[in-house]
């Protein structure tokens, strides 16, 4: 890899850490729950900047963010049987995501309701969460790729 993305895996960590995110969830979050939030937040983010950036460097975004997040389910203390296993039910999780998303932009707030129940069951406040979500949507269209590399944003 040419380049260091460790900004823009620590800025997704970052947005999912907002406690805002699991407010709406009538029970502790837990690990799962703060991987759909990355992974959404992920989804989100290349969906935004497939048009516009080379798709060689989307590659080893995506590339580092998956190794990333493999690097944290080893620090759990998960065997490397069961890494491989988790690995490829959250790259699949990931890829259906991508692809409920891809019209967001013009998609109805019904369309966006069942998107997020269909990944997130048990929240009982999506409408915020369908906010928080447009306006970061909004928030990346705004933005190139190189402010997310330079550094760290806050929430």
């Amino acid at each position: 890899m040419k380049k260091n993305y460790i900004n823009i895996y620590n800025n997704l960590i970052n947005l999912t850490r907002n406690k805002k995110l699991y407010s709406s969830i009538n029970r502790n979050d837990d690990f799962s729950d703060r991987l759909i939030f990355f992974l959404l937040h992920f989804s989100f983010f290349l969906k935004n900047f497939k048009k516009k950036e080379d798709k060689k460097t989307l590659q080893e975004i995506y590339d580092f963010n998956f190794k990333q997040l493999e690097l944290s389910i080893r620090e759990i203390g998960y065997g490397d049987q069961s890494i491989n296993k988790k690995m490829k039910t959250y790259i699949n999780l990931f890829h259906s995501m991508l692809s409920e998303i891809h019209y967001w932009d013009t998609s109805e707030k019904s369309k966006k309701v069942k998107i997020f129940q269909s990944f997130l069951s048990d929240y009982t406040d999506i409408s915020t969460l369908i906010e928080y979500f447009d306006n970061f949507n909004n928030n990346l269209s705004k933005n190139t790729l190189n402010y997310f590399l330079k550094s760290v944003i806050k929430e």
